[in-house]
């Protein structure tokens, strides 16, 4: 069955017979119908992340807001591929030594994304980009052997686990039909817009995802070039929206609408809904910059008059706004201080209540800036 998304073509013969998916190139796809209802999801979405790029731009702890939110969203898109931690365990100040592998994944999940930012600046969107991304993705964690950084050179399925091709749930390009459509969507990265650029954030965005490239991490890349592409069309000047979230509560509304465009060439309705977590998103991010920073302002009136300044104490009230949970002779060491120094300071950030101890051990004891993690808990 064709429709204007492509096509089923038959792989192999006989009882090893298989038909996998041959995606449309985007730039043939025939005109996109932007109905009222559309037009209304496209200019709540574009009002929205022009709100939450004007906030990025005036809060002065910007950085401390990306901080902790690319941990929240590289949480958040592993989870939906099944990954099992929490926050809390990403923020562990002894992960070095406990990480498991859920949360190795997801702090590697973090390096990527600061990568995927800083390689932004010199090397424009392509294929090339998308492998190096992917291979900080999967740099020594869970997925190393499966071609980190390499487009994969045999069949891939999408199905419940451990199911066989028969059973796949959606069989992705054959590899022939898969490089021709990674050659079709770098050039659809540069072409001259047709459409508003989130729309073409979610054809994108459903494009690399049917295609399916890698043999590991294809939804965790995929999510990540959302946020790839608004950047390198001006419209965010931070990496501070994350769809995750809001795919993640409706997840398998996801991964159906996908299939929707698949099966019936349905583009609009995946585009709707793409715009509604793009909206739902910067709405989440502009709600959390706010938070954070009425926080921050409230619990800088608590320190003492004569230390609101770049003294030690301040020094380490803006280390635990990085590292929400923490204990002293890491934090010592990362900020170059004595022990005792520190330990002062903790206390006295535990008499104002900024800081409460989670632990009860005389040594190697942890605390916690509980009111931060509260608003970075939301949806996870």
């Amino acid at each position: 069955m064709n429709t204007r998304a492509g096509k089923f073509v038959k792989n192999l013969s006989g009882d090893a017979e298989y038909r996998s998916f041959k995606p449309s190139p985007l730039q043939s796809v025939s005109e996109i119908n932007i109905d009222r209802d559309m037009l209304n999801h496209l200019i709540r979405a574009n009002r929205r992340l022009a709100e939450l790029d004007t906030a990025a731009r005036l809060i002065p702890n910007v950085d401390l807001f990306v901080s902790m939110y690319v941990r929240k969203e590289a949480l958040m898109s592993s989870q939906i591929e099944g990954t099992q931690c929490t926050l809390d365990d990403v923020l562990d100040p002894e992960l070095d030594q406990n990480a498991n592998l859920d949360v190795a994944d997801v702090v590697n999940y973090v390096k990527a994304i600061y990568y995927a930012m800083e390689r932004l600046e010199t090397l424009p969107l392509c294929k090339r980009y998308i492998r190096e991304v992917h291979e900080k993705l999967l740099e020594g964690v869970r997925g190393q052997d499966k071609m980190p950084g390499e487009f994969r050179v045999s069949q891939n399925w999408i199905g419940p686990a451990n199911c066989s091709l028969k059973d796949a749930r959606y069989i992705p390009p054959n590899v022939e039909d898969m490089n021709q459509a990674l050659d079709e969507l770098e050039q659809y990265f540069h072409t001259e817009a047709e459409y508003d650029s989130l729309i073409q954030a979610a054809l994108i965005h459903y494009q690399f995802e049917t295609i399916h490239p890698f043999l590991d991490g294809n939804g965790r890349v995929g999510r990540l070039l959302i946020l790839v592409y608004l950047m390198s069309r001006g419209l965010l000047s931070q990496p501070i929206i994350y769809v995750s979230y809001f795919l993640k509560k409706n997840q398998i509304e996801y991964y159906d609408r996908m299939s929707e465009v698949r099966r019936l060439g349905n583009y609009e309705q995946w585009i709707n809904f793409f715009l509604e977590a793009l909206y739902a998103a910067a709405e989440d991010s502009l709600d959390m910059i706010q938070r954070l920073a009425s926080l921050h302002d409230r619990n800088i009136e608590k320190l003492p008059k004569t230390t609101r300044s770049k003294d030690n104490l301040r020094n380490l009230f803006d280390y635990i706004e990085q590292h929400p949970i923490m204990d002293i002779k890491r934090t010592a060491d990362a900020l170059h201080l004595s022990y005792n120094t520190v330990a002062a300071g903790v206390k006295k950030l535990e008499d104002v209540g900024i800081l409460s101890e989670t632990t009860n051990a005389s040594r190697n004891r942890v605390f916690a800036y509980e009111e931060y993690l509260q608003i970075l808990r939301k949806d996870t």
